[in-house]
């Protein structure tokens, strides 16, 4: 009777933690990053050296431990496609900016109608009011090259912003992992505690994955290490210790990443996550200052050397219009008569030097470069987008492949609820059985 007792006994003890484990499940459905967990069972093995008789079926059964249904090769799949993701959708943050301060500011309209309003002058150069409307116009242009070239500044305030959060952001992910990393060395596996920290572990990497691209391995106990870039990229977190990532912007506009550890920097280009997309958000910002500054010193040249070779209302020889630094612009003629409509020996009503004007809008095609500028950022960033569609299915694919293994089905656990429960009502049921049939054995006696 004892062997029944101990059976049903053991039963019932590994049953409610079935149980347990069950109804945590279940709790924690819709929990992110929860992983599922089973109860692991096995027969109680006979004494060793023991000598059983036939008649004896077994020892009952007993709790192994709690098993996480984790795939980590699923798991990095939905990380590497998290990276992939991440830096695309960082990327078109940045190509937007560069769309709105191209086109906010509508240069390529303050362009025509400079060009315009020489046109009008041209047909009576002696009257003031078109003088007047020109210079206007030269201002609204100046003004149109210095906002847009600000707004890209902005841009790049915005950015430097966004990286340094983002490394804070990793470099406190690092921290809290390599704790986590402790907390596993000093946890017995295969127990509630065990699980919740490999929860919290994934999460982690998960998160970091956005951020930059990683190289993830684990040893014997579950424990990180993770490698920023590639297999051989410099090493952030290595079991209880994490090193710190730091973001420079140097003088040229160039952006760059290095990882301080154990008294050891080491610089590395991150090739997917946000940072990635900082990389090529810079890029793309300090190539549209360089070309909007190409067309300002194009412009302005220009349209000085015209004026240098005519002369204005008042016969004398034409002063420059407009001086440029990089993308900023300043109107420099301040009278209206200063514009050097006429050419050198003509009178008042000569307007030949502003052919030259119209032959500069034709050669500098400044209008067109302007609005290519703007249409070879629009192409890509309309390309990214679409890459962005694609890598999010991907990644949703990915998601659901890891929670298919990981995930919580509530129907599975509600089959396994009955299950358990029958299983514990059962084990119970042996236990008093074994109680009733000794008490009648005593009873006889």
């Amino acid at each position: 009777m004892s062997d029944m007792l101990n059976i049903g006994a053991s039963g019932v003890r590994a049953y409610q933690s079935a149980l347990t484990t069950v109804s945590d499940n279940i709790a924690n459905a819709g929990t992110t990053g929860y992983a599922r967990r089973t109860t692991g069972l096995a027969e109680i093995a006979a004494p060793s050296g023991a000598i059983q008789r036939q008649a004896v079926a077994g020892n009952g059964v007993m709790v192994t431990g709690t098993v996480r249904q984790a795939d980590q090769l699923r798991s990095a799949d939905v990380r590497s496609a998290a990276t992939d993701l991440a830096k695309s959708e960082t990327s078109i943050t940045w190509l937007t900016g560069i769309e709105s301060a191209l086109t906010g500011n509508q240069l390529g309209d303050r362009l025509t109608e400079f060009f315009n309003s020489a046109t009008t002058v041209a047909s009576d150069p002696t009257a003031s009011a078109p003088r007047t409307a020109m210079l206007g116009s030269a201002s609204a242009v100046a003004g149109a090259f210095t906002a847009t070239g600000k707004a890209l500044d902005a841009i790049n305030v915005d950015l430097d912003t966004t990286a340094e959060t983002a490394v804070s952001q990793l470099n406190g992910l690092a921290a809290t992992l390599a704790k986590v990393n402790e907390g596993i060395s000093r946890t017995a596996p295969g127990t509630s505690s065990a699980a919740q920290l490999l929860d919290q572990r994934d999460q982690i990497l998960d998160q970091m994955s956005a951020i930059s691209d990683t190289s993830v391995s684990f040893d014997a106990a579950g424990r990180a290490s993770v490698k920023l870039g590639n297999a051989t990229g410099p090493v952030l977190v290595a079991g209880n210790d994490a090193g710190a990532v730091t973001y420079v912007r140097s003088d040229s506009g160039n952006v760059s990443f290095a990882v301080h550890r154990t008294g050891t920097v080491t610089g590395y280009v991150p090739q997917g996550g946000a940072l990635a997309g900082v990389v090529d958000g810079a890029q793309r910002i300090a190539d549209a200052k360089t070309q909007l500054a190409a067309v300002a010193k194009s412009f302005t040249d220009g349209v000085n050397a015209v004026q240098a070779q005519g002369r204005d209302l008042d016969a004398n020889a034409g002063t420059a219009m407009f001086s440029a630094t990089g993308t900023n612009v300043t109107l420099t003629l301040s009278d209206p008569r200063g514009i050097a409509a006429a050419a050198v020996g003509g009178g008042p009503r000569d307007n030949s030097n502003l052919t030259a004007l119209a032959t500069l809008r034709t050669s500098g095609a400044f209008e067109s470069n302007t609005t290519q500028i703007t249409a070879n950022n629009a192409a890509t960033l309309a390309s990214r987008k679409q890459v962005a569609e694609a890598q999010t299915s991907i990644h949703d694919g990915a998601v659901s492949a890891r929670d298919a293994v990981s995930g919580v089905n509530l129907d599975t656990e509600a089959v396994d609820l009955m299950r358990f429960q029958q299983a514990y009502q059962a084990s119970s049921r042996v236990i008093q059985v074994a109680r009733e049939t000794l008490q009648s054995i005593l009873d006889i006696r």
